[in-house]
């Protein structure tokens, strides 16, 4: 075997390397920097990124199987696309592509839930030793994902990353807060449920039944989060195509530079939930009842339904959101009807009377 470092320390996995220059956006502090070249310094990736390496390499020589993978091809573009919303920004439309921006800031925010998760003791879920992987790191793990999505401290994270290339490229605007909605929209209630609430909802979504509800939806979590990480770069290609056209915005490129930074960071998030999925793939679960079952057959289960809630519901609720919301932005707009038409135009589906989706030419 090879000679890994395979244990890692809490404050060697939240480590950042040694930075040149400071990132200030917006006129705040952010997390990364640049090194002595003027290249950008992901934060927290000291350790993080050889931990991950080696924890790789180490499941790949015990169990001889590959990491698991997800391609980018299989989500599709961001809606609206690139040129719908250069589109609308040469019509003088700015609030859809002003609250996309918010809204993905505020999305950037929830991942600091993750941190929350219960990581004590998760060798009683395994029949196979978890030390030296990084299952055995989730507690500092989640806490770097959740530091790089909210920040920390007084140091800005991808959230105010996000809201700061907002600011920059269309100059400070009035923007609504897209807490609540967002809130409103994955099904979590104003006031915060209590423990009991919390228990019986993990019970009531739980997929299988021999499973303890938490260790699952621990699971559920990952899998939810990883396609969001993926599906994002599609997000990071639009919002990096439209920000760094000085025709449309101001700034000079700085807002898409930042997006570029924030791209970077995402990275190590999808390296370390393919790592720790693979790693519970790979090995043997222990019931409630203390009996085995294959780690293969649970990920792949909850898997395939985390896919299809990503593809399916989840995706067509914004769409319908997304059209919503430039209908209302063009309320009062003499030619509302005729920008709405070049709009569709230069998709590639649009919505029915009905309001359900179809691809172009269908109609």
């Amino acid at each position: 075997m090879s000679d890994l470092q395979l244990n890692w320390t809490e404050h060697e996995l939240l480590a950042t390397a040694p930075v040149a220059e400071p990132l200030i956006a917006g006129g705040r502090l952010c997390h990364g920097g640049f090194d002595a070249d003027g290249t950008y310094v992901t934060p927290r990736t000291l350790g993080r990124n050889p931990a991950v390496s080696a924890w790789q390499q180490n499941q790949r020589e015990i169990f001889g199987t590959e990491i698991v993978s997800v391609p980018l091809d299989t989500w599709p573009e961001t809606y609206p696309n690139v040129a719908q919303s250069k589109y609308l920004l040469t019509e003088g439309v700015c609030e859809p592509v002003i609250t996309n921006l918010t809204r993905i800031g505020t999305v950037e925010g929830f991942g600091a839930v993750i941190r929350y998760e219960d990581t004590r003791n998760l060798q009683r879920f395994f029949a196979d030793p978890i030390e030296g992987t990084a299952l055995g790191h989730l507690g500092p793990l989640f806490e770097a994902h959740a530091r790089d999505e909210a920040g920390h401290e007084e140091v800005a994270g991808h959230k105010d990353m996000w809201f700061a290339a907002r600011d920059i490229a269309f100059e400070s605007p009035a923007v609504e807060d897209q807490m609540a909605v967002m809130l409103q929209r994955i099904g979590i209630p104003a006031t915060a449920p209590t423990a009991k609430e919390i228990a019986a909802n993990k019970l009531a979504m739980r997929v299988h039944d021999d499973l303890d509800p938490t260790f699952e939806s621990m699971i559920r979590r990952m899998l939810s989060i990883l396609f969001i990480e993926i599906s994002a770069f599609h997000t990071f290609a639009w919002a990096e195509a439209v920000l760094s056209d000085e025709n449309l915005v101001a700034g000079s490129g700085e807002a898409a530079r930042l997006v570029s930074y924030i791209r970077a960071d995402e990275t190590p998030h999808v390296e370390y939930l393919k790592t720790v999925l693979t790693e519970i793939r790979d090995r043997t679960l222990i019931t409630e009842s203390g009996g085995r079952r294959p780690g293969k057959e649970v990920v792949e289960t909850l898997w395939k339904n985390s896919l299809s809630e990503s593809l399916g519901a989840r995706r067509t609720a914004y769409l319908k959101t997304a059209v919503d919301e430039l209908q209302i932005s063009l309320m009062g707009n003499p030619r509302r009807d005729s920008i709405l038409e070049g709009f569709h135009e230069l998709g590639t589906f649009r919505p029915d009377a009905s309001g359900e989706f179809a691809p172009i030419g269908t109609y």
